[in-house]
């Protein structure tokens, strides 16, 4: 419909012979002034040097000439603004477009024939699976959603740290505190490998003789020359994976297959495309080969890729990564989601692989969210724990659960709702805010039924979804009349595939959420103001399908944010 309004005001202009300009059509904020406004007359008038009421007036008359169908009324406004009122047939007409399309309704094709590649959670195996991580996935995973819901072929990839310190760390952490017992549970293995990590941590930043010994740890894990330390990597890192596949399960989150990369593999590529590249990209300097990102740009600085003890860095095992997607799958882009933290560290990367791979630049797009802070100030978990990304989610879980004691329903069906809510409770929490902003969690407001919340979209989709079921033998033969008033609800649904164009180009799911929070609220009025299922409404068959609508709208939408809709709550 924008695109429609947006021809007819450029055809109005050539009538003016008034050069086109470079406007804007917007949804106002008030629909008492129009379902879209432009400012088209303020823009012109600048060039023009006239009143810009006063050009409103002319361009208004001027579309009246030619107004097409969907569009009931033009108005001027304010300091010169025309605003555009659609027909009530263009509703109508929509909401049975919602119907015919259902699961489709919202998608578009501009991606069409395109491979995008999606790069995000990125957990290193014997650490804990902290919140960053936690972040990171829903973001990604409703970018990868967006993007497949925009006709792409999506790729979802997953790189982990599987060598390094850390590694090394935990190594001898568990060498000194020993394996655990056979009869835990991969979770529970995971938190212990995760404990000896944070003891070995702890160690190596207090203990200049254990530093030392965790540093030839590191070394033998790169060349794998002790059996002791082998058997050990070998069974932590398949534990922590393992238990990594079942958080991703929990999160709705699914791996393309062969797209799980690793550090280890990735970092003999790197070391030999940067040493190949040495003089060329690369400068040796007092042992080490560095990069100096400052004689490219003055805004990034030098970074060390292969150490002085001959190891490669986390930006050599980039480079290997980056190279090693593109000759993969080759995708048309590659979009990477990380911590803000990491984004000068990205930009200087990128820039090295741009100067070796000229063709990788501008398919390359990295994306960067804030940090999670608690409005309590505290951080740790409801069990007195250090708090993880794992014991966020299973906290959530807890409080829905706790809030959902009284129902009467079996405990397997509370576990699995709990389970559903908790999970979008913490998704919706991170994808609310815009990009780059810090997150500040409120647990209790998250799980709330009510406001601005996960569990308030799915609430209030499940009550769209109860009436419907509960009109499955409502008899609407004598009650097919189309009501003249059109509602807010009926205004907010015809907007999502534009939300969605939106949410792609910009690449940020907020807007997404932010819209559906808003089409919530006009249902829960729409629905407080309507006797729907009562034998004098004329309209009850228009009204429950503007429900079966508003629902495959929420339904599309909550998809789209990795969100689920429970049968009931």
């Amino acid at each position: 419909m924008m695109e429609k309004i947006q021809k007819i005001i450029q055809e109005a202009l050539k009538n003016l012979s008034i050069d086109e300009s470079n406007f804007s059509i917007e949804h106002p904020d008030d629909f008492k002034n129009g379902d879209y406004s432009t400012n088209v007359a303020m823009v012109c008038a600048k060039s023009l040097k006239t009143n810009p009421k006063e050009l409103a007036e002319k361009i208004k008359l001027e579309l009246e000439k030619n107004l097409i169908n969907e569009i009931s009324k033009v108005e001027t406004a304010g300091p010169g603004f025309i605003n555009f009122y659609l027909s009530r047939e263009f509703f109508t007409e929509s909401v049975g477009e919602v119907l015919n399309k259902k699961e489709n309704w919202g998608k578009n094709q501009i991606l069409s024939g395109k491979k995008i590649m999606v790069e995000y959670t990125d957990p290193n195996p014997f650490k804990p699976f902290h919140i960053g991580h936690l972040m990171t996935n829903a973001i990604g995973e409703s970018i990868s959603r967006i993007v497949e819901f925009s006709g792409a072929k999506t790729v979802r990839a997953n790189y982990q740290g599987d060598v390094g310190p850390h590694v090394a760390k935990a190594i001898y952490g568990i060498m000194k505190m020993g394996l655990p017992s056979d009869g835990m549970s991969i979770g529970e293995k995971a938190h212990y490998i995760g404990k000896c990590y944070t003891e070995g941590s702890n160690l190596y930043d207090t203990d200049e003789n254990i530093k030392k010994e965790i540093e030839v740890i590191n070394k033998k894990v790169y060349d794998k020359t002790d059996g002791e330390v082998n058997k050990i990597y070998d069974w932590g890192r398949a534990i922590t994976l393992e238990a990594f596949e079942e958080i991703y399960k929990l999160l709705g989150t699914k791996f393309s297959d062969g797209c799980y990369f690793f550090e280890s593999i990735m970092a003999p590529i790197g070391e030999k495309i940067v040493r190949e590249n040495v003089g060329k990209v690369f400068t040796e300097s007092d042992g080490a080969i560095v990069f100096h990102g400052g004689e490219y740009d003055k805004k990034l600085h030098t970074r060390v890729f292969i150490n002085s003890q001959g190891l490669p860095t986390y930006e050599t095992k980039e480079i290997g990564l980056t190279v090693t997607k593109f000759e993969k799958e080759n995708p048309d882009l590659s979009i990477v989601v990380t911590a803000t933290e990491q984004a000068e560290y990205m930009k200087v990367v990128q820039k090295a692989i741009s100067l070796i791979h000229g063709d990788y630049e501008s398919r390359m797009n990295h994306i960067t969210h804030g940090m999670m802070r608690f409005a309590s100030g505290k951080m740790s978990s409801r069990k007195g724990n250090v708090i993880t990304g794992e014991s966020l989610l299973h906290d959530s879980m807890d409080m829905v659960l706790e809030k959902m004691k009284e129902r009467e329903m079996g405990d397997e069906e509370k576990n699995k709702i709990s389970e559903v809510v908790g999970v979008s409770a913490l998704k919706y929490s991170i994808l609310k805010s815009s990009l780059g902003s810090d997150i500040i969690y409120d647990p209790l407001k998250s799980v709330s039924f009510e406001g601005d919340s996960g569990p308030y979209l799915q609430y209030t989709s499940v009550r769209a979804n109860s009436i419907l079921n509960k009109a499955k033998d409502f008899n609407t033969d004598d009650k097919k009349d189309i009501p003249e008033e059109v509602t807010e609800l009926e205004k907010y649904i015809y907007q999502f595939p534009e939300v969605v164009e939106h949410a792609y180009e910009k690449l940020e799911p907020h807007h997404i959420a932010t819209y559906l929070t808003e089409l919530a609220s006009s249902f829960n009025t729409f629905y407080g103001n309507t006797q729907i299922l009562k034998e004098e409404n004329k309209n009850a068959l228009y009204h429950l399908n503007l429900i079966k609508a508003f629902y495959q709208t929420m339904k599309n939408g909550l998809w789209l944010l990795g969100i689920e809709i429970p049968e009931r709550m």
